[in-house]
């Protein structure tokens, strides 16, 4: 299985997330922004980065820029659902090559995300 860098400002989603990643059998780490979340993958690389767009200290965007000028093949997966501007900062994230994943989302939805961007492309 992956290991899967969690970067959400929510503790409650983030939590959820985590537990659920790991009873699929992938290892986990987590932060709760995209300064710490950096800082960690940094420390140790993860296959998959999900992450949040929005959030305090250093949102998504900014996050997925930080990541792509070290590691351009990078997973990432970029979710948000905090009003009516996520939409449009969900465009920026995918044109930045991230996929993205709108909350609420299902845990179903996570998993098949997840699998997509584990597929190797051709």
């Amino acid at each position: 299985m992956a290991h899967i860098l969690v970067i959400d400002d929510d503790d409650a989603l983030r939590e959820v997330v985590t537990m659920a990643l790991e009873e699929k059998g992938h290892r986990v780490t987590a932060a709760e922004n995209g300064k710490i979340g950096v800082t960690r993958f940094m420390a140790e690389p993860a296959d998959v980065v999900l992450t949040d767009v929005m959030m305090p200290e250093q949102e998504g965007v900014e996050t997925i820029m930080q990541l792509r000028r070290t590691h351009p093949k990078l997973r990432i997966i970029a979710m948000s659902g905090g009003g009516p501007r996520s939409a449009v900062y969900l465009q920026i994230c995918a044109r930045l090559g991230a996929r993205t994943l709108a909350k609420p989302f299902t845990i179903a939805d996570l998993d098949q995300t997840i699998a997509e961007v584990m597929t190797p492309g051709p």
